[in-house]
């Protein structure tokens, strides 16, 4: 059973704070704002880096960008709700989190939708996206200014079983983050999925309190969870993206130079990124071989079909907008 959070009911708690909000990261020194990002990775992850590279010099003309990472500023889950109110300026959002405000966004956490990181790219600059992009800034306050490809998720798994089909996870506690269109995708690969947020992983499952988790390879080299896990299962069951997420209230305040300006410094840090992330796919295989992990392919027909069964026959399919997978399909 979905448990969304109603737009009603996110709005009216935030209603009073918009109302009166000097919007507290928002200062001005010889016109100049800050621009605060709170995000859960890691200083090292490619989204990171990316945008410390691209995006902060590029609007250092008029802009301080000031990153916080690990979740240190606010709590994974609860920046796109600190953008609404006016507390933070920038997140690296993700759909999954998107979908528990705005159900149409879980259609982007179907697995097996994206075809690669060129179509997902494809995907949010089309005009079918619009009304979608639309709806989150006059209901929720927050613009998307780009998408961040994070790649092709796989399973990482403590256990030495081989995993060939679906039917081989049975039982395998799988962490997840917990929402619950994350919660169903683990479900829909066929394994036990267990909500924990990122900067518990690590322990967990040094200590075997779940599994394994699923995320790119470069996020588990990055992360380090290969110094605890056995294998890598390549399923490649979601072409994962996060987007960048920038206060309605602060963009407009910029002129229109800035807006452009901001626009293209977000544009060129997740090509940035997207294309290291790629290079990073390619060399990860024989990097996790080296460490001594077993990296292989699973059934991916098994899988494919397992998974997009689940997802048709769900609930989630009726909040995907009318028409949309088909427009998807054929970009």
């Amino acid at each position: 059973m979905k448990t969304y959070l109603s737009r009603r009911a996110f709005l009216a708690a935030t209603a009073s704070s918009l109302a009166v909000t000097s919007f507290a990261g928002l200062s001005f020194a010889q016109d100049r704002i800050v621009l605060r990002l709170s995000t859960p990775a890691s200083e090292g992850d490619q989204r990171s880096v990316a945008l410390a590279e691209v995006f902060g010099p590029d609007v250092a003309g008029f802009a301080d960008y000031q990153p916080s990472y690990n979740a240190t500023l606010f709590k994974q889950g609860t920046e796109l709700e600190a953008i609404s109110r006016g507390n933070l300026e920038m997140s690296i959002t993700s759909a999954q989190e998107l979908a528990t405000i705005f159900p149409e966004f879980s259609i982007f956490t179907a697995g097996y939708l994206h075809r690669d990181a060129e179509h997902q790219k494809k995907v949010f600059a089309a005009d079918f996206m619009q009304p979608l992009k639309q709806k989150v800034e006059d209901e929720l306050g927050v613009k998307l200014l780009a998408v961040m490809y994070l790649g092709r998720r796989q399973l990482n798994l403590r256990t030495e079983g081989k995993v060939m089909t679906p039917a081989d996870l049975a039982g395998i506690q799988l962490r997840m983050p917990g929402t619950d269109a994350w919660q169903f995708l683990g479900r829909a690969l066929g394994a036990d999925p267990v909500p924990m947020a990122f900067t518990e992983v690590y322990t967990a499952l040094q200590t075997g309190a779940i599994d394994g988790q699923d995320n790119p390879l470069p996020t588990d080299k990055d992360a380090k969870f290969y110094e605890i896990t056995k294998q890598i299962v390549l399923t490649s069951h979601l072409v994962d993206l996060n987007y960048i997420a920038f206060s309605k209230k602060v963009w407009d305040g910029l002129t229109p130079d800035q807006q452009a300006t901001a626009q293209k410094a977000a544009d060129a840090a997740a090509e940035l990124g997207r294309q290291r992330q790629l290079k990073l796919e390619d060399e990860l295989v024989q990097f996790f071989l080296d460490q001594g992990l077993q990296v292989y392919e699973p059934d991916l027909e098994a899988f494919r079909a397992h998974v997009q069964k689940a997802y048709l026959e769900s609930e989630f399919a009726k909040d995907w907008p009318a028409g949309m997978l088909d427009l998807i399909n054929a970009l």
